[in-house]
């Protein structure tokens, strides 16, 4: 009896290929601590120096999203309805789910997420600048891949 591998998400896949050209989806995580993701903003750059627009944000209150399949397949949904050309995207989540401004004042921690106040200030950086990246729809390969 053979068994057939299990196919490797799409979308993922088609992030891995690298920047393909115009449109871009963007794919970005976050989550109260670094080990489990509880939002994706999905967004859109359609050229090369325009905004890029968010299409969706999506919560989940239970499980990590990143393994939820209606979660991947609405991403999936996105990206042909849109015809994105390159996909960029992160497996890491990029910080926490809580809007400043939105969710608590500006200049402040969050009060929900105290796990990324004690993440490493240089790693925290650098993981905002990924998700800054990501949302301006530049080219991103993870160096662990």
């Amino acid at each position: 009896m053979r068994f057939r591998k299990k196919s490797e998400d799409p979308v993922w896949k088609k992030a891995k290929r690298g920047f393909r050209g115009y449109p871009i989806l963007t794919v970005a995580y976050y989550g109260p601590d670094d080990t489990h993701a509880t939002k994706v903003a999905i967004g859109l750059q359609r050229a090369e120096g325009v905004e890029a627009v968010i299409l969706e944000r999506i919560f989940t209150a239970g499980g990590d999203i990143r393994d939820d399949l209606s979660v991947r397949k609405r991403v999936l949904a996105l990206m042909e309805e849109h015809a994105a050309a390159s996909v960029a995207m992160l497996k890491a989540i990029a910080g926490c789910p809580h809007e400043e401004g939105i969710d608590y004042a500006e200049g402040t921690s969050c009060p929900q997420c105290p796990a990324w106040d004690r993440v490493n200030p240089v790693a925290a950086t650098r993981a905002q600048l990924l998700a800054e990246g990501l949302m301006r729809g530049l080219p991103w390969k993870e160096e662990d891949e």
